[in-house]
């Protein structure tokens, strides 16, 4: 009998090391694929180098205790919970929002009775950047990539008939988050709802729109006093609320490498940790309510991998550098979308099993929250017939695959391993970079984060112009005269008026002097570091002041913010 090695990173007999050698003899008369993206076979889609198979020697490394260990144990490599989707399957949640409030509400009533889990509201680019539906720069946008909101009266409208208490609800906003973070508090109070019962996410992230998606407002320096007031508020008075949604979903989107997105989310991570930490904050009092949010692209096994070394980095930081003891703390919960940048116009139905294995490769790397892309999303706003499909998407994941049957079944998979591992090793020679720019906003103001991305996304282009990458219908497998059938989801510009009207009257109808004193109160806090922002904010939502308006009177403060091209 052939005695074998035992153990993931066991020693080779040398009866294991013949065969070894056989199969090296084998594998060396091979001729290598032809045809298309036969130029990509020996790297990751992010450019990472690849063997044709992967052994025990490159595992040998590995601490089954430190760097593996089991499920809901540090480091959390295999997963932060004992049984993971055994216990309770991931909240199942569709990014929604377009037009005005009163249709938004209407899909999330359409998706909370198809069995979706959670809300997740969209906002169109108006609210992003911080302007009124009625303001120039608004125009020819409103309610274009998501809802409009504009004031409290639009966020009563945005969840009537919905018991705010009772779902959770996650808001994709990053310059204005602290005005819809108010108004939120604000119309769940009005349904009695305290802020301490409110469950759910805002992203507030505000580093990653100054590396990636450039909807910002502020300066860097004076936005994260904001952030920190909104992580002190959010401490004090909405204990199960996330207060930041760490996102390297935008930094994938814009370009960047499965490391990049890895890397320049957790140096994110870190300086929210470090400016809580500066403000006097114990770590442990905030940092389990951090939450992060990744894309998950079509390298399969590459996002399955980066996903395992966030929870290992994070864990190790955490306790290590950053002196957490509460468990909580060191454990990375994540919500992951499927890449919007995957997606095609050619040939849309194929986005469907793109989306299929995205959210496949999610749900196998631990993922606590998943929203799947409809396959119409990058020809217009989806319709709620290619919004029941998506879900319906993570609902076969769930109940037929049995992929939840058993925790972290690709674990010990010596490729798995490896890759996650590389993928963490690439992540601190970037960590090393950033801290020797003096840390992430230094090197945001120096462009490194612009630069590596920009690199990286010039890269990939070039991959699939000599078609050494195939992306299907596009590159290869075209159909040169498909014409386009699919039925879009078209918002009107009678919606833009009528929001324009809305908001208006809004202004007509409320007390303008109460209005005027709570934004004068607002702007006073901002010149005094030591008073927290969120009560004015809320005292000024409740007034019915706009969000141009706060907006505005934050600026007379602190500014806007005007970014350095970098070359």
């Amino acid at each position: 009998m052939i005695q074998r090695p035992s153990g993931l990173g066991a020693q080779p007999t040398n009866e294991f090391i013949h065969e070894k050698e056989q199969w090296e003899a084998a594998s060396a008369k091979g001729k290598g694929r032809k045809g298309p993206g036969s130029g990509a076979v020996d790297r990751t889609i992010s450019d990472l180098p690849l063997k044709s198979l992967y052994g025990p020697e490159d595992v040998a490394h590995l601490d089954l205790a430190d760097d593996l260990s089991y499920p809901g144990q540090y480091p959390y490599t295999r997963g932060i919970h004992p049984n993971m989707y055994r216990d309770r399957l991931w909240t199942m949640r569709q990014f929604a929002g377009f037009g005005n409030a009163k249709q938004t509400n209407e899909r999330y009533h359409f998706l909370l009775a198809q069995g979706q889990h959670g809300l997740s509201v969209a906002f169109d680019m108006p609210t992003l950047m911080g302007y009124d539906s009625d303001a120039p720069q608004s125009r020819g946008e409103v309610g274009k990539c998501g809802v409009a909101i504009d004031s409290l009266a639009d966020m009563e409208s945005l969840f009537d008939g919905i018991d705010m208490g009772d779902i959770t609800t996650s808001m994709t906003i990053n310059g204005p988050a602290c005005i819809a973070l108010a108004q939120y508090v604000a119309a769940a109070e009005k349904k009695g709802i305290p802020r301490a019962k409110l469950g759910g996410t805002i992203q507030a992230d505000i580093l990653k729109e100054y590396i990636a998606q450039k909807e910002w407002i502020f300066p860097p320096r004076p936005h994260m006093r904001v952030i920190v007031d909104m992580m002190r508020f959010c401490r004090d008075e909405m204990p199960k609320w996330n207060s930041i949604s760490v996102s390297g979903y935008h930094i994938r989107e814009a370009g960047s490498t499965a490391a990049q997105e890895l890397a320049f989310t957790l140096a994110d991570g870190f300086a929210y940790v470090e400016a809580g930490m500066k403000a006097g904050m114990d770590v442990d009092s905030f940092a389990p309510r951090l939450s992060f949010f990744f894309n998950a692209h079509i390298d399969f096994f590459e996002e399955i991998c980066k996903y395992r070394a966030a929870r290992r980095i994070w864990a190790r930081h955490l306790r290590e550098k950053y002196g957490a003891k509460d468990p909580r703390s060191w454990q990375l919960r994540f919500h992951t979308q499927t890449a919007g940048c995957s997606a095609t116009a050619q040939q849309p139905e194929n986005n469907i099993v793109r989306v299929a294995y995205e959210a496949l490769a999610a749900v196998l790397g631990g993922t606590q929250s998943l929203h799947t892309n409809s396959m119409d999303e990058v020809l217009a706003l989806p319709t709620e017939k290619s919004v029941e499909i998506a879900l319906r998407t993570q609902q076969v994941l769930a109940y037929e695959t049995n992929v939840t049957n058993v925790v972290d079944p690709l674990g010990g998979s010596y490729y798995v391993e490896a890759l996650t591992d590389e993928l963490e090793k690439q992540a601190e020679e970037y960590f090393r970079q950033i801290e020797e720019y003096g840390g992430v906003i230094e090197a945001i103001e120096a462009g490194f984060f612009q630069r590596e991305i920009a690199d990286a996304s010039y890269r990939y282009q070039r991959s699939l112009e000599t078609k050494d990458r195939v992306i299907v219908g596009v590159n290869a497998f075209e159909k040169p005269e498909e014409t386009q059938d699919i039925e879009l989801l078209k918002i009107t510009e009678e919606i833009e008026r009528g929001q324009a009207r809305g908001v208006q009257n809004i202004r007509s109808n409320r007390d303008a002097q109460a209005v005027g004193n709570a934004l004068d109160r607002l702007k006073k806090a901002c010149n005094d570091p030591s008073d927290n922002l969120m009560p004015h904010l809320i005292d000024a939502v409740n007034a019915y002041a706009t969000e141009g308006e706060i907006v505005e009177a934050m600026v007379q403060v602190y500014g806007r913010y005007t970014e350095r091209a970098a070359f």
